[in-house]
């Protein structure tokens, strides 16, 4: 596996790749199996697999946890090392963003609902680097994890939006037999709270079933029955919906092509999830 640092030695190794294709893995470090299966798969569909780590700090508000976010580089290279990757690009601020950035993507449209509405600027920071990671990997497809239902979506719709040669693919999230959706920031939870983060996905799942049976339809009553369920497990709710799965617009009764979203607070830690119905 090839280990690069710096645009320069990035464009160097993509121009060598020739008509290859190549798949693309982007991440924030701290690797856990749900990044593994997203490697496994661009390895089985393309060519060449890549993958990135870094901690894109323009994603991060003043408040969040960009200094605590977990971190272990060597155990992250020997893991990918072993599922095969061919180049691991690992970049610091400055080869990203040089000596400032003051062009972003900005989409007009999903970008300040859900998360985006809790997180200002978050998504402008998410859509501008990944971007720039289209733009400097070239990839054929890139990979993404449907934990970030959200964040799926705004890549999707701007790699659609602005002609970006790149097929992006979402793949279903990767959970611990308890339902709780693999994530770094599990690392957070105190044991206690480990305990009662499944109760997030329980109650997506409920949420589900009680539409799928048409027990209840409506989404103002699902969502309702949602909230006071997850206060009741020791969750403070940010926010729990059910919208449209293709563009996230507001549905009034739950039914195929839906999606339930929610983050909410276990202690300081926000965990989100999400069930596509």
């Amino acid at each position: 596996m090839k280990i690069v640092a710096t645009r320069a030695e990035l464009a160097a190794w993509r121009d060598a790749c020739g008509g290859k294709t190549l798949g693309f893995v982007p991440t924030m470090g701290y690797l856990h199996e749900g990044h593994f299966s997203l490697v496994r798969e661009s390895r089985g569909a393309n060519d060449l697999t890549a993958v990135s780590i870094f901690v894109n700090p323009t994603q991060f508000g003043p408040t969040e946890d960009l200094a605590r976010y977990p971190r272990d580089f060597e155990s992250d290279r020997r893991n990918l090392e072993a599922l095969g990757v061919d180049l691991l690009y690992a970049p610091d601020a400055r080869d990203m963003y040089g000596e400032g950035t003051e062009t972003w993507v900005v989409n007009r449209g999903s970008c300040d609902i859900l998360c985006g509405r809790s997180r200002p600027g978050h998504f402008d920071g998410v859509l501008t680097v990944v971007l720039k990671l289209f733009q400097r990997t070239r990839p054929t497809r890139a990979y993404f994890g449907k934990k970030d239902y959200q964040q799926f979506v705004l890549i999707r719709r701007m790699a659609q939006d602005l002609d970006l040669p790149v097929e992006v693919l979402g793949r279903p999230t990767v959970r611990l037999p308890s339902g709780l959706a693999l994530s770094s920031r599990n690392s957070y939870l105190t044991h206690g709270e480990l305990e009662a983060a499944p109760a997030l996905h329980r109650t997506l799942a409920e949420m589900r079933r009680r539409a799928h049976s048409r027990e209840e339809t409506r989404v103002e009553a699902l969502t309702h029955w949602g909230r006071q369920t997850l206060e009741a497990s020791g969750f403070k709710v940010d926010y729990l919906e059910i919208r449209a799965a293709e563009t996230l617009s507001e549905r009034a009764v739950a039914g195929d092509a839906c999606v339930a979203l929610a983050a909410a607070y276990l202690g300081k830690t926000r965990l989100i999830d999400n069930l596509e119905f």
